[in-house]
């Protein structure tokens, strides 16, 4: 499935050029032209991966949007802000990242693909580093292509058949099946170097059936769809590397 992703921009001309850009990189794009249309096509579409918004819009914008955008997308989506000068209000804080326009479609996948998004109220995660590239960079160096990709689709499809199991021990009240499978997801996340997973399943086994486990399932799917979009985002990087080298040979 393509990485999402909703532009928000007042300027047609901008907005279009962009949405063209990003679909010939295979995103899938739609447009809002303005914070407050934004807002308003969240409540009934799918939520996107990543939100890149103009910070020079009439209505709400800026930080207040930023906010607004979180409370509906929660903390799988990244937030990029953009403009044609860098801002010195502090406009961009409360978002992910923030490209200077005019900039490259491989500065924009370099940012998604390197920050992942906000990721607060995670237990014991700190600033949650979805991957670990030690890990990543020798399985990377070991397996073609295809079999990375298959490795990783294998490990996200465990964790979600291991969560599944863990909400039906939760259902049972039965504590030691939930840590059970919480320890088997610790060992496998740690295996790939999906370490934001790694440390919420650690984190999953130790506190058991606490009053707060229904929120920690609820952040681990989360985490599994940023590393995803992580990987994706990676993906193609990689493929338009690899387009570059054969053009270039």
């Amino acid at each position: 499935m393509p990485v999402e992703i909703l532009v928000v921009d007042d300027d047609a001309l901008s907005r279009e050029v962009l949405a063209l850009l990003l679909q010939n990189e295979g995103y899938a794009v739609e447009t809002a032209d303005s914070g407050d249309a934004a807002l308003l096509h969240l409540t009934t579409a799918d939520l996107p991966e990543v939100v890149l918004t103009d910070l020079q819009m009439p209505g709400i914008t800026g930080n207040e949007l930023a906010l607004r955008l979180r409370d509906i997308c929660g903390p799988a989506t990244m937030l990029l802000a953009m403009s044609a000068s860098a801002p010195h209000d502090g406009s961009e804080r409360h978002f992910d990242g923030f490209l200077l326009k005019p900039f490259t479609m491989a500065t924009f996948t370099a940012s998604i693909a390197r920050k992942p998004p906000s990721v607060a109220n995670v237990p014991n995660s700190g600033a949650a580093t979805v991957l670990d590239e030690a890990v990543y960079g020798k399985l990377t160096g070991s397996l073609r292509p295809l079999q990375l990709k298959q490795l990783y689709t294998l490990c996200l499809a465990d964790a979600e058949a291991r969560l599944a199991t863990m909400r039906q021990a939760a259902f049972g009240n039965d504590d030691a099946a939930y840590k059970r499978e919480a320890h088997a997801l610790k060992g496998g996340c740690g295996m790939v170097g999906a370490l934001e997973l790694q440390t919420l399943a650690t984190s999953m086994e130790e506190r058991g059936l606490s009053d707060d486990h229904i929120a920690s399932l609820k952040e681990f799917i989360v985490a599994c769809e940023r590393l995803r979009g992580m990987l994706i985002a990676r993906e193609i990087i990689h493929d338009r590397a690899r387009g570059v080298s054969g053009e270039d040979a």
